[in-house]
């Protein structure tokens, strides 16, 4: 069996990677992405000697070759920025790495080590340190690699109700856009079929949505306005009646992307990109049609594939149905006019005149621009009151799967539930259920102590509970001698003899504290009197109901006396 995913295509024979270092003056390096666009990051700009700055850029440039974005790069650029501006600070400046002490590395720690950001800055640029020659060995080699743990994050995921009213919104949206284009694209396909008669409207909105399929738009004067037939065919100029009959816009394609990370917890970064998904030749007996979907794993730097079925209405394979559907005119003019291009979100801004914001994936084509990324998320979440959801949704539907999506099983618990505060909370009382009752089976594993006797012997003294054998051997003895445990661990000693004639007083204790149960709470209950009620249970266990029964009847008004002073506290309880 294959592994997952598809290898990337071997270069053409002789082909060689360019330097990353500019081997003018060894200051600008050059950092090419895995789609081979070109980004300069200039180290000029940093403060410090040339010294230090080409060292710095000596080490960047080696590690920047498996970096696969211009995101990567830049971020430790800006990380290196830190450090440089940092060591620039100092009262005596380094003029290179190699006069870099362990105790301004400690000290670049101290400043560092409050937030999660200053931690990662400090791990990725030791690490881009630890590369020199010089800073290999003795305590700033000791001092670089020290270990940086995480910070507890703070992280919560969606309660249901908010999730689903996200989701709500999010499907409004692209619901009425998916009939908007469904209904136009019917019309398209009669028009097509030659099943409007010429000179009439319908004809004419035909001729007018052939139109926006193959260019994108329906044709223009000079000043932007639509053509005058064109209004009058499609009954205006608005992009709701234009463009819009085939088209999704940018907020409805983001619409879309929510609707794809609740249903499947697909991070934004992997909605982004992904490519159409494919439905399988056969559908099967039951004609359900399947799709192969193929998610990019960016660590690993591969597709996962992923089999998804539309069985009906609400099924998750329903949604990728509507969704091919409401882009599939956008996708086919993207594949006229970009053949090599396969992206599964392509939609048309309100204004293509504007040039697209700068990416380092392609994102433009002809009129048509593609994907989902953080400033749409953004725009999406203000427009729609829920805020941007994407980051915390997916954790929401990773948590409430329970079950890995696109990573490991630790990283599932430790990155996702564990810090969760929602997770959280509504693990405390399942928590403390569990800790109840490993209590009350503790509280079971509590046995009488005391030995029980057929009558009273005349050396033993009398207790509130039981007779003693021997009061200068319990289990709190005091210094002038005698026992300073309370009267309830007489039961849970060994000293202790119990007859007949404890029997009632034992029962009605037994029922007082079965009784003040239910009006204290639990914990101070339990920890107040479950073992001597755990005692008394297994005393009525051990010398059966019936004669347990018959004390009861016994009860004196002295037992009632003496039971009240137990539990008002009267008897140094």
């Amino acid at each position: 069996m294959s592994r997952p995913g598809r290898s990337a295509s071997l270069p053409p024979p002789g082909h060689t990677a360019p330097e990353p270092l500019e081997p003018v003056d060894g200051l600008v390096v050059h950092h090419r992405n895995r789609s081979g666009a070109v980004r300069d990051f200039d180290f000029a700009a940093l403060p410090g000697t040339d010294e230090l700055r080409r060292s710095l850029a000596v080490l960047f440039a080696a590690r920047s070759r498996g970096w696969g974005s211009h995101a990567s790069a830049e971020k430790v650029f800006r990380q290196v920025r830190v450090f440089a501006v940092f060591l620039s600070e100092q009262n005596r400046p380094l003029s290179d790495l190699d006069v870099l002490s362990a105790s301004a590395v400690d000290a670049w720690w101290l400043a560092l080590k409050s937030n999660q950001g200053g931690r990662e800055t400090f791990l990725h640029v030791s690490a881009l340190l630890q590369e020199d020659a010089r800073l290999r060995e003795g305590r700033v080699a000791q001092a670089l690699a020290r270990r940086v743990p995480r910070l507890p994050a703070e992280a919560e995921s969606y309660e249901a109700a908010e999730l689903d009213g996200i989701k709500a919104c999010a499907r409004r949206q692209f619901r009425a856009a998916w009939l908007r284009i469904r209904e136009n694209a019917d019309l398209l396909h009669q028009w097509e079929n030659s099943g409007f008669a010429p000179g009439t409207p319908e004809n004419s909105l035909g001729k007018a949505l052939d139109l926006i399929a193959r260019t994108g738009d329906l044709p223009r004067y000079g000043n932007g306005n639509v053509r005058a037939w064109a209004e009058r065919a499609v009954g205006g100029s608005s992009p709701e009646v234009t463009w819009k009959r085939l088209f999704l816009d940018r907020m409805e394609a983001t619409a879309l992307g929510v609707l794809l990370m609740a249903e499947f917890g697909w991070n934004l970064a992997v909605i982004d990109v992904m490519p159409t998904p494919r439905a399988t030749p056969d559908p099967g007996a039951d004609g359900h049609p399947t799709y192969k979907i193929q998610a990019w794993k960016y660590r690993g730097k591969r597709f996962e594939a992923e089999n998804v079925t539309d069985t009906g209405a609400g099924s998750p394979g329903r949604l990728i149905t509507q969704a091919l559907e409401a882009t599939r005119f956008a996708r086919t003019l993207a594949h006229e006019l970009a053949p090599e291009v396969d992206r599964f979100i392509a939609w048309r801004p309100h204004s293509i005149g504007w040039p697209p914001i700068k990416h380092e994936r392609l994102t433009a084509v002809g009129p048509l621009r593609f994907g989902v990324d953080r400033a749409d998320a953004v725009r999406w979440g203000k427009l729609s009151g829920t805020g941007s959801p994407f980051r915390r949704g997916r954790r929401t539907v990773v948590v409430d799967r329970g079950e890995p999506a696109q990573h490991s099983q630790d990283t599932h618990e430790r990155r996702y539930v564990l810090p969760d505060k929602r997770v959280q909370r509504e693990a405390a009382p399942i928590v403390a259920a569990g800790a109840a009752a490993a209590l009350r089976h503790a509280r079971r594993t509590v046995r009488l102590a005391a030995q029980l006797v057929d009558k009273r012997s005349p050396g033993h003294g009398e207790t509130a509970t039981a007779d003693c054998s021997d009061a200068f051997t319990g289990p709190a003895p005091l210094p002038g001698g005698g026992c300073g445990a309370s009267f309830l661990l007489c039961l849970g000693c060994e000293n202790a003899r119990v007859h007949a004639d404890h029997h009632p007083r034992l029962a009605l204790l037994h029922q007082a504290l079965t009784n003040a149960r239910s009006a204290v709470p639990t914990p101070a209950w339990e920890s107040r009197w479950g073992d001597s009620f755990a005692r008394l249970e297994d005393l009525r266990r051990k010398v059966g109901d019936p004669i347990w029964q018959e004390a009861r009847a016994r009860i004196s008004d002295r037992d009632r006396a003496i039971v009240d002073d137990l539990l008002n506290g009267d008897l140094a309880l």
